[in-house]
């Protein structure tokens, strides 16, 4: 038998942990910049609040953006 190897709830939550990581990575990346730039300790927590914050947005145009492509049930019927 040949099938899905993910339950949905499997997706579900491998989908979450990637949405997550991704913002993640975005808060991350503003607050290493904000130490190599030299910052203060308020430096750094803003630019991670700043990075968690633009990830948030990021994901939410992309996530936007990507359904474009996705095959909508009702596409087609007039």
């Amino acid at each position: 038998m040949v099938g899905p190897s993910l339950t949905d709830s499997e997706r579900d939550i491998a989908s979450r942990r990637l949405k997550f990581g991704f913002v993640a990575l975005v808060a991350a990346s503003g607050g290493l910049i904000a130490l190599q730039a030299g910052g203060s300790l308020f430096i750094i927590a803003a630019g991670l609040v700043a990075g968690l914050v633009l990830g948030a947005v990021l994901l939410w145009f992309l996530l936007r953006w990507w359904s474009e492509f996705l095959p909508h049930p009702d596409h087609g019927r007039r």
